[in-house]
């Protein structure tokens, strides 16, 4: 588990294929070698969990002061930005049972592409829209919460296919959010507890249906 409030941004040093299909595509996945910028692994262990852009992901290797995990085909498939050599990733460490909770509870397991259509500033902020997929929306709630490319955000407003959030300094030098541009796919994932609310729902009007 995670919280969505970034510790570093980390850049990947070298991505290695694991396995190459006769087109020459990464069939069994990557093995990415990250740089951690200035997250601090002294008590990181193989086997750990490291958030790299949002993707819980597991420390397979620890030497020269970085770090290694394997990224799955069925992950590269469904994510963002794990895949460039070179490219700056936003990373956190999975969560202590003791930590603060100061974004909210992010699982790492991201749900769907996000497509940037606009980044503005506005005051010394700046709003970010972001499409979403029609079928993520339903989860999406002004003044709840949104994890973008491991980014813990709450969310401002909420269209028929859209949603805006407000970057703040802290944010923007922090994070690799400074970086996009429109058309820019990012990671996204809703609010577990949405989901959990809508299950019990769902569960409830079976339940219902049962009896009737």
């Amino acid at each position: 588990m995670f919280t969505g409030i970034i510790e570093a941004v980390g850049e990947i040093k070298q991505v290695t294929p694991l396995g190459t299909s006769s087109s020459g595509v990464a069939a069994d996945g990557i093995r990415l070698d990250i740089a951690p910028g200035v997250l601090d692994l002294s008590d990181v262990k193989i086997g750990n969990s490291i958030a790299v852009n949002g993707v819980c992901l597991t420390v397979t290797a620890l030497t020269g002061g970085r770090f290694t995990v394997d990224v799955s085909r069925e992950t590269l498939g469904c994510t963002q930005g794990l895949d460039r050599q070179g490219g700056k990733v936003n990373l956190e460490k999975a969560l202590r049972l003791s930590d603060r909770l100061g974004g909210h509870l992010v699982s790492g397991h991201v749900d769907a592409f996000g497509v940037v259509v606009k980044l503005e500033p506005a005051g010394e902020s700046c709003l970010l829209v972001i499409r979403a997929p029609g079928a993520l929306l339903k989860y999406i709630a002004k003044k709840g919460s949104i994890t973008v490319s491991g980014v813990s955000l709450t969310v401002n407003w909420v269209t028929a296919d859209e949603f805006g959030v407000n970057l703040i300094p802290h944010t923007l030098a922090m994070t690799t959010l400074h970086d996009l541009e429109c058309g820019a796919k990012v990671n996204l994932e809703v609010d577990m507890l949405a989901r959990y609310v809508e299950q019990a729902l769902l569960g409830a009007a079976n339940y219902d249906k049962g009896l009737t």
